[in-house]
């Protein structure tokens, strides 16, 4: 088969699209043939050697895939050769097969194409996982969402309107604020010329955010709790505001806030099983109904996989970039 390769860390070109030997579904695995996968933060990382895979998974980027089942290993039921999947990857979505633990599948959900159902499983994943199983946002509450145009942003804008919340973004374009609307956005911040803590505090009275969806880490830390209601959460996935910061824990205590901090591709098999069977319970029956959607920005080749990475670094995308396969 083929798969973009990363010989040595650097730039976009580091990526080399090269023929590799075919995987194997060992015990517990189906053998996906990809039909799409789809670009992520932590590609870039991986590309530029801070973020390497786990332990045994595929040294190949891609956090993400669709396809069909190819074959299907010992052990695993409830799969069929043929059947139309998505997944959830630890590496090798870059690729023309990958091997996958039964546990981190998705049938398609009904109503979105096989390579549209690509750019679902990270996104669904770390929005339900951290907003919902982790900060529990409730009907009513506000939830901040930084980086409202990325694709974690409009699925996090989605499922929480969904679910009865108000929705607080940010973004560093008029046109990308617009799209976030669209989507159910209420409460609209322009980063790069409104200081959102201000803005958000106007906009709820005073009272702050609930739950704060942060990719930015250190840069943002301290401005997070201050814009955090009483009883507020913070959930961080993202550090591309850096990896250090000082909190201050008086402000933490005098709100009864909490942080958490987490990631997806290093959690153990059965961590990522059960996320993944939460998913599928939670939010595919409203991709069904039509109440949530893949956001798509554009499908690019997979042999051409450095040219979607350029376009994620220049940020000038909205929703989830793919990568379809031959």
């Amino acid at each position: 088969m083929h798969a973009i390769t990363i010989p040595e860390p650097g730039g976009p070109e580091a990526l080399v699209w090269d023929e590799v030997p075919d995987p194997v579904a060992g015990e517990g695995e189906v053998l996906v043939e990809v039909v799409a996968s789809a670009v992520n933060r932590a590609d870039i990382l991986q590309r530029q050697g801070f973020y390497d895979p786990p332990p045994g998974a595929s040294r190949y980027p891609g956090l993400e895939c669709s396809g069909r089942i190819a074959a299907i290993g010992a052990g695993v039921t409830g799969w069929a050769v043929g059947d139309e999947v998505c997944a959830l990857l630890a590496g090798g979505g870059y690729a023309e097969k990958v091997a996958v633990p039964a546990g981190q599948l998705l049938p398609v959900p009904t109503g979105v194409g096989l390579r549209q159902a690509a750019a679902l499983p990270e996104v669904t994943s770390t929005v339900w996982s951290n907003v919902f199983m982790i900060a529990h946002l409730r009907p009513g509450e506000t939830l901040l969402v930084h980086g409202g145009s990325s694709g974690i942003g409009t699925m996090a804008i989605q499922l929480a309107k969904a679910f009865g919340a108000r929705v607080a973004v940010t973004a560093g374009t008029k046109e990308k604020l617009e799209h976030c609307a669209a989507l159910g956005a209420d409460i609209l911040i322009n980063y790069r010329e409104q200081d959102f803590v201000a803005e958000l505090k106007q906009a709820t009275d005073g009272v702050g955010a609930d739950v704060i969806l942060d990719n930015m880490g250190a840069k943002y830390l301290d401005r997070n709790v201050q814009a955090l209601a009483v009883n507020g959460r913070l959930a961080i996935i993202g550090m591309q505001g850096g990896i250090k910061a000082e909190l201050n824990i008086a402000a933490l205590l005098g709100k009864r806030a909490a942080v958490s901090a987490t990631s997806l591709r290093a959690r153990p098999l059965a961590e990522k099983a059960a996320i993944v069977a939460a998913v599928r319970e939670h939010v595919w029956p409203l991709i069904a109904a039509g109440h949530v959607r893949p956001v798509v920005d554009r499908e690019l080749p997979m042999s051409d996989a450095a040219a979607a990475h350029r376009v994620l670094e220049d940020s000038g995308h909205v929703g989830k970039v793919l990568l379809v396969a031959p």
